[in-house]
């Protein structure tokens, strides 16, 4: 990655949750990729509903570690 590239990315740490995720969809936009613009419009409107969901308290994060440890649990019983 470029130094200016390294350095948008180190400031674009610091903003807020949705301020970051709405970034990401416009770079990704800018990219040209998205051919399949109503799957990218569903997660995007899931990330912003989980993240919502979130801010409420009706979700809480789990560590991957235990999630994945539950995984390993129920396919090698």
């Amino acid at each position: 990655m470029t130094e200016s590239a390294e350095k948008i990315y180190e400031q674009a740490l610091n903003l807020p949750i949705n301020d970051r995720l709405l970034l990401i969809d416009k770079l990704l936009i800018s990219t040209n990729l998205s051919a399949r613009s109503d799957i990218d419009q569903a997660w995007s409107e899931e990330v912003e509903r989980r993240c919502q969901e979130l801010k409420r308290g009706e979700a809480k994060l789990i560590p991957g570690e235990e999630v994945f440890e539950k995984i390993k649990k129920r396919f090698t019983q």
